[in-house]
């Protein structure tokens, strides 16, 4: 991606925060690939918990929340945005890109380009929300990038409800796995993208499904590490040595239900965070 004219690297802006968002609680998956992989860096968050889910809602919406999601970040200093979320990555992401002058990034690209590099027999399996299976974004570049490319997706959305309520390796979520993979697992496939952002939490209930035949693509761990080519491309990596800068800091915001957003975080995070600050988005 090209940035636009208005964008200069100084040592203030390497030392901004990056930006992620997503639509509720699932982003942090990848806030949590971060942390680990770039663990200089600091993060600011929103997650749009007022109006979770997306993944059910038309075009035209996500793009009118991801607009205001955006706009809140920038106001925030933040120096690189990633969309923590399939579904606002599959319908907004490229009409954002063009409006925008800060680097951007989504999760679905790099999810794509892992399954391309690691399926030997072409027979790629996607499971996702219903919208990202809608917008048959992954399809598209899978296929895109080799035309013999065979994709099968099935939207699942009972996984968030059960990873959110802490079900992740309960009998009930297993069920429910083998009910909705069963069909795909019938393709023939050698390589399984989990395309939501709370599905690489059903990462070892789901290996247990697929069996060792099938790899497993997490999207969050893809996009960790395509932010840290990124940032090294555009020269946006935290400057250590910078007088006065302080990094790895967090901060958390949410349109709604900030106890239960920090009570998930904190289950999943690396580090402990003591809260979350509400926002209302729809002021942006």
């Amino acid at each position: 991606m090209t940035l636009k004219s208005d964008f200069e690297v100084n040592n203030s802006m390497r030392n901004a925060p990056i930006g992620v968002f997503d639509s509720g609680l699932g982003g942090l998956t990848v806030v949590r690939e971060i942390m680990r992989n770039l663990p200089d860096e600091s993060i600011t968050y929103f997650g749009d918990t007022a109006r979770v889910p997306y993944g059910n809602k038309s075009r035209e919406t996500i793009l009118r929340y991801s607009r205001q999601i955006v706009h809140f970040l920038e106001e925030k200093k933040v120096k690189a945005i990633v969309v923590a979320c399939n579904t606002a990555s599959a319908l907004a992401l490229d009409t954002i890109e063009k409006e925008l002058s800060l680097p951007i990034l989504g999760v679905v690209r790099p999810g794509a380009d892992m399954a391309i590099a690691n399926t030997v027999n072409k027979r790629v399996g996607v499971i996702a929300t219903e919208g990202t299976i809608r917008s048959g974004l992954y399809r598209k570049l899978i296929c895109g990038a080799d035309p013999e490319m065979q994709v099968f997706e099935k939207a699942c959305p009972l996984f968030v409800p059960l990873v959110e309520e802490g079900w992740t390796k309960d009998p009930i979520t297993e069920e429910v796995a083998r009910r909705y993979l069963g069909d795909i697992l019938e393709k023939n496939i050698d390589t399984l993208i989990m395309g939501c952002t709370h599905y690489p939490l059903l990462r070892s209930l789901l290996k247990k499904v697929v069996g060792d035949s099938v790899q497993l693509v997490n999207p969050a761990y893809e996009t960790a590490q395509a932010l840290k080519k990124m940032l090294d491309e555009k020269g946006l990596r935290h400057d250590p040595v910078s007088v006065g800068e302080e990094c790895g800091r967090y901060r958390y915001y949410a349109s709604d239900s900030v106890e239960h957003f920090m009570d998930f975080a904190n289950r999943i995070l690396p580090y402990y965070s003591v809260g979350a600050e509400l926002v209302a988005i729809e002021n942006y």
